[in-house]
């Protein structure tokens, strides 16, 4: 049986409640769109997806947090165990685009230093109740040193370059971890390898041995 994925890594979606993650990764994972009042979403929830980049097999696990004040201290518990996080507004709520700092700041304090982060400004097709300018998450992400991207989960866009950006980012920099498995997972190999050819030298020569002595 083909191995189904070479590394597995864990990202997190966070934003306030009602920006549209759990649309978001819905529709990256089952490439469907489903309104959020018909979902019943209680603290964490995960789905999984395989990539291929650069040769590897990458399975993602997404995590979608509820955004709710009440769920923080349940949510907070996954921060430490992520490699990727997506810091995702609505740009038709400037609440949820000042709201960014502080979801920012959560990740700082509990997330892993090298976790990678991107800013997502969803609901990108609203565009006549935008509230947030381009500009304005292109400067924010700057400012982060993060990534940026504007995604609508109802029409597709830019959804399946976003979590895929995240992943190589993920990959990039777990690659020397990655490196060092593979190294020591060959050396094992070789090592096997080695170890039966001498098996096989030994059994040889006592055969050749046994028969001197016929």
């Amino acid at each position: 049986m083909a191995k189904q994925y070479d590394v597995l890594f864990r990202l997190l979606l966070l934003g306030d409640s009602g920006v549209g993650k759990t649309v978001c990764y819905g529709r990256c994972t089952d490439n469907e769109f489903q309104p959020i009042s018909h979902l019943h979403h209680l603290g964490v929830d995960f789905k999984m997806k395989t990539l291929l980049i650069d040769g590897i097999k990458v399975r993602i696990q997404i995590w979608d947090t509820a955004g709710q004040e009440r769920y923080q201290t349940i949510t907070k518990q996954y921060y430490r165990r992520a490699q990727g996080i997506f810091l995702v507004y609505d740009i038709t709520s400037e609440r949820s685009f000042q709201h960014i700092m502080k979801w920012a700041s959560d990740v700082d304090e509990y997330a892993p230093d090298k976790v990678q982060k991107i800013l997502v400004g969803n609901k990108s097709d609203e565009v006549d109740k935008r509230q947030v300018a381009t500009e304005q998450g292109v400067k924010l992400a700057k400012a982060y040193g993060m990534d940026f991207f504007e995604t609508s989960a109802f029409t597709n866009h830019n959804i399946s370059e976003t979590f895929t950006r995240l992943a190589e980012q993920v990959l990039a920099a777990n690659k020397k971890d990655l490196d060092l498995l593979r190294t020591s997972i060959n050396d094992e190999l070789n090592l096997a390898a080695l170890e039966e050819e001498e098996g096989l030298c030994d059994s040889a020569a006592g055969d050749q041995h046994k028969g001197c002595w016929c």
